[in-house]
């Protein structure tokens, strides 16, 4: 593997800035001759073809435009240019074709509409006006096709911005719609929904967030823009307690494959001037979580960013990630437009300033927890049901930055179905269900509560809560015919520095759990009932390791009703782990939030 970002010490403008040339290099060879497609890999998207090479050559610049406004080098203009003329005409052979409805087209418009915005002189100025015209016509659809209502607005925003930046027809109205419609989704306290649903994920801060403080600055003196800044002041505190003091974020819902664009909106808030929290503060959030990624081997052999997460791996991609897709981590070397002068980089990198051990976030249905540098999210009430792996990537009980989380490989058997962080409901022992979305979601005396059925005759009711290190999971389960049930704990990586080292896993009564290089990670029964198991997962399954292990609870239940309590725990490091794992918490401090409790723990 070679990483373009190897040997980078990433600490100042001047490393961020040849971090974008050298993450842009490898992708030279794959432009086509006339310059408007980059074709590399060979997997697919449900997109066609010609859209995802569109796709590869757009995103890129979200990194290579600041790096220019900024006033730094940047060698391959002739060849955005020429594909931006070329990719635009529809007599050429490398046109990128009509946009549709709903068109990927329409998502990378964005990209060119930022470019007109910020170095009209490098990508727009030096093209013929025949090209121009070309440019202006296939930007302009973006106002007359349907898009979904959802941050995609904001990508009709920016094309218009650009393009009336640069003197160019645009659609103001449609842009104010576009605008409004934004605006209908803010929850309040800084938070947005990606449309009318309940997602609350990496696409508020990376798209909602980011986008808006792009406007801010672009459209500085309206009153829409002050409120863009005023709530990504409110915003700014509470996702920064999604990372950790080494820069790594909590991984968690769709899109993870776009990497480092999780740091994107540190980033916008240095280029839109707003001072969320200490500009050092701010700067060390951006510049540990690059150093973070720097650090995992994300590349295929010859420097292009992979799908995946912190290794290259397609069983946890969307059917909308195409091999060009992950350069929207490009976004985040925003404040690269910056001049060295800016607060920003004249900020001495700050840690993490103190947060607390528990933070609720109820816009996004979790409970925010940090022990030592372990932050996991305890979750409920969210799920995104036409994405693959939905409930994986939004459903499970927790989800941390040290230990990840799995997507299945199949649904036969445990060691396909990877359910850490879940209750996995069976007919027959060998195919599960798990819970994909709640009938209700609301918090119970400081517990996350919900209800839901995980198949029909089955109903399950579930409260999570802090007990740290640990968390407490109890479970009503009612069901009307016998079933299997799995419960599993933080899925551990079993692999130590690429060499096997070998490990320790215990499976008994009322208990599992494994201890290895990594760390350790383990489950108790608080009633005493069930059996432990530690799964040896099929591989390629989590996010973070691609081996792991699985401690796990297992049982039969009779018809009727049953309840289930375990507490869980998981720490990086292993003496942490031990000495941790002899202090159980008190299933008791459970017992008022349903009648029946103090009958069932012990």
């Amino acid at each position: 593997m070679h990483s373009p970002l190897q040997n980078n010490p990433l600490k100042t403008r001047a490393d961020l800035q040849s971090a974008v040339r050298n993450l842009f290099d490898p992708l030279k060879p794959y432009f086509s001759a006339g310059g408007a497609r980059v074709a590399f890999g060979a997997t697919g998207a449900h997109y066609d073809r010609h859209a995802a090479e569109l796709e590869a050559f757009a995103r890129p610049l979200w990194g290579i435009v600041p790096l220019v406004a900024g006033g730094g080098t940047f060698d391959d203009w002739d060849l955005y240019r020429r594909g931006l003329a070329n990719g635009t005409n529809p007599d050429h052979a490398e046109y990128w074709g009509d946009s549709a409805d709903y068109d990927q087209r329409l998502v990378e418009m964005a990209a060119f509409g930022y470019a007109l915005a910020l170095v009209p002189e490098h990508i727009w100025e030096p093209l013929t006006p025949a090209a121009q015209q070309n440019v202006v016509t296939w930007l302009n659809a973006i106002n007359v096709r349907d898009i979904p209502p959802n941050n995609w607005h904001f990508f009709r925003v920016l094309v218009n911005l650009g393009l009336a930046n640069v003197g160019a027809a645009h659609d103001p109205a449609a842009r104010e719609r576009s605008l409004d419609l934004l605006e209908s989704f803010y929850l309040g306290d800084g938070w947005y929904s990606d449309g009318n649903t309940v997602q609350r994920d990496y696409y508020i801060p990376f798209a909602m967030q980011f986008y808006g403080l792009i406007y801010a600055k672009l459209a500085s003196h309206s009153e829409r823009a002050q409120r863009f800044r005023e709530r990504a002041i409110q915003f700014a505190p509470d996702f920064m307690a999604w990372f950790s003091a080494d820069g790594a974020a909590l991984p968690f819902g769709r899109s993870l494959t776009y990497r480092f664009a999780q740091g994107g909106f540190w980033g916008a808030l240095a280029f839109a001037d707003v001072e969320a929290l200490p500009w050092g503060v701010v700067k060390g959030l951006l510049l540990r979580h690059l150093r973070w990624w720097r650090d995992r081997p994300i590349f295929e052999r010859d420097g292009i960013l992979s799908i995946g997460y912190a290794y290259p791996n397609l069983n946890m991609a969307e059917q909308y990630n195409a091999p060009g897709s992950p350069y929207w981590a490009m976004k985040t070397f925003l404040p690269l437009a910056l001049p060295d002068s800016h607060p920003f980089w004249q900020a001495e990198e700050l840690p993490l300033p103190d947060m607390p051990a528990e933070q609720s976030q109820p816009h996004a249905f979790h409970i925010i927890c940090r022990h030592d540098d372990h932050v996991f999210a305890l979750a409920s009430g969210q799920t995104e049901p036409w994405i693959r792996h939905a409930a994986e990537k939004y459903a499970k009980f927790a989800y941390s930055n040290q230990f990840g989380f799995s997507v299945p490989a199949g649904r036969r058997g445990l060691t396909q179905l990877a359910a850490d962080s879940m209750l996995a409901i069976s007919d027959d022992g060998e195919q599960y269900r798990v819970r994909e979305r709640c009938i209700s979601a609301d918090t119970d005396n400081g517990a996350l509560h919900s209800i839901w059925q995980p198949q029909p005759g089955v109903t399950v009711e579930t409260w999570l809560l802090p007990a740290l290190p640990w968390h407490i999971r109890v479970h009503r389960v009612v069901t009307d015919r016998p079933i299997w049930s799995a419960e599993g704990g933080f899925a551990l990586d079993r692999m130590g520095d690429d060499v096997f080292v070998g490990g320790e896993e215990i499976a008994e009564t009322a208990a599992a759990c494994a201890v290895y290089p990594a760390g350790g990670s383990g489950l108790r029964d608080l009633n005493g009932q069930r059996e432990g198991r530690v799964v040896r997962v099929d591989p390629n399954t989590n996010l973070l390791a691609p081996r792991t292990v699985l401690p796990t609870l297992v049982a039969q239940h009779e018809a009727g009703e049953h309840w289930l309590a375990c507490a869980v725990l998981a720490c990086a490091d292993v003496s942490s782990f031990r000495s941790n794992w002899e202090h159980v918490p008190d299933g008791a401090r459970m017992s008022h939030l349903h009648p029946k409790n103090d009958v069932y723990f012990h």
